[in-house]
């Protein structure tokens, strides 16, 4: 098990429950757009949200940012230590940066005392992008060389004291994905961020995201997630905490499963399960609906669910926990069976 870091008022690692973390797309100087993308993110269900900070504007502006919220905000520097040690002094709840290269470990030193002055965390990352020489030419692109490059800087932070520190190895090749989280894991225990960096698109990177995070979270490895996505951050949410829901991890929120459809079908089960969906997207509260084809074998693969509709040639069904409750005439099915879940809603 992980050791336990506190990220403002989030604790991770050491059994605590996954935390779903997601990227700005917008400036932190431009501090009214920050916070609405930030509130934005938050009513979604992101529980850490990560700004990049480009210059000594962005970093002054994580004050006021950091107002609109309450999620912890990450300061994301590359290149320039300053902004880091500016980004702390500002209020940011963790930094990330790559100590390799910010400019020796003279400013490493300088970070690591702002860090420790202000207790704050600081997540070290490596990517296939930026493997340090020595382990690319011994060991080449590989979970080893990975693994090593992520653990060298560490031990620099070490070196001068700092203790609460988050990790990520992140490739774009899955599998190495894994491979690299299953080797770091072996050697550390501080808490690990999951991550498939430049996943891709919506749909191409859910779907990669999703296997390299659910084989690593399904043996208790990882901490935080990000599924990155070449996409509106929201999704980047959603499709989070549908992996977490995915692998029992989190019980929020309304789970809506729906049959894969068959010659059985004989009403729109594949649209309305959508509008079922979205019906229930924002809402909180565990509940589980099931959309079913046909009521041969609906209500009984669906037993578990608390409520449930099941289409036939003249009509539906609804059930609850598997048991047929009454039935319904095809043009009342919206209508009623919203009506349903309304009442299990209250």
């Amino acid at each position: 098990m992980s050791k336990v870091v506190r990220i403002g008022n989030l604790e991770i690692g050491g059994g605590n429950k996954i935390a779903i973390q997601s990227m700005s797309t917008k400036r932190l100087c431009n501090v009214k757009d920050s916070i609405l993308a930030g509130v934005e993110l938050e009513r979604a269900g992101c529980e850490i949200i990560r700004y990049s900070v480009l210059d000594e504007a962005d970093a002054v502006a994580i004050a006021e940012v950091k107002k609109g919220f309450n999620m912890p905000l990450v300061a994301d520097i590359h290149f320039d230590y300053r902004l880091a040690i500016k980004s702390i002094e500002s209020g940011a709840d963790k930094i990330r940066i790559n100590p390799g290269n910010i400019g020796g470990e003279e400013n490493v030193r300088r970070v690591a005392e702002v860090l420790k002055e202000y207790n704050i965390p600081c997540r070290v990352g490596s990517n296939t992008g930026s493997i340090e020489k020595e382990f690319l030419s011994k060991y080449g692109r590989s979970e080893v060389s990975l693994g090593e490059s992520a653990l060298k800087n560490v031990r620099l932070l070490e070196k001068y004291g700092v203790e609460n520190i988050v990790i990520s190895v992140k490739a774009s090749d899955v599998p190495l994905t894994i491979k690299a989280y299953e080797y770091i894991s072996k050697k550390t225990d501080y808490p690990l961020h999951l991550g498939v960096t430049e996943a891709g698109t919506e749909y191409n990177g859910v779907v990669k995201n999703a296997m390299a995070m659910g084989s690593l979270l399904s043996r208790g490895i990882g901490d935080t997630i990000r599924v990155s996505l070449s996409a509106d951050p929201v999704k980047e949410v959603k499709a989070a905490k549908s992996i977490l829901k995915g692998l029992n991890l989190i019980s929020e929120g309304v789970e809506v499963v729906a049959c894969p459809t068959c010659g059985r079908c004989e009403w729109d089960c594949m649209n309305f399960a959508s509008e079922v969906e979205d019906y229930v997207k924002d809402v909180d509260k565990p509940l589980k609906i099931a959309v079913m084809g046909c009521v041969v074998n609906g209500p009984g693969e669906a037993k578990d669910a608390d409520l449930g509709i099941a289409g036939a040639k003249d009509g539906c069904v609804i059930f609850k926990n598997g048991n047929i409750v009454r039935k319904i005439e095809k043009k009342e099915v919206k209508q009623e069976f919203f009506k349903e879940i309304d009442i299990c809603l209250r």
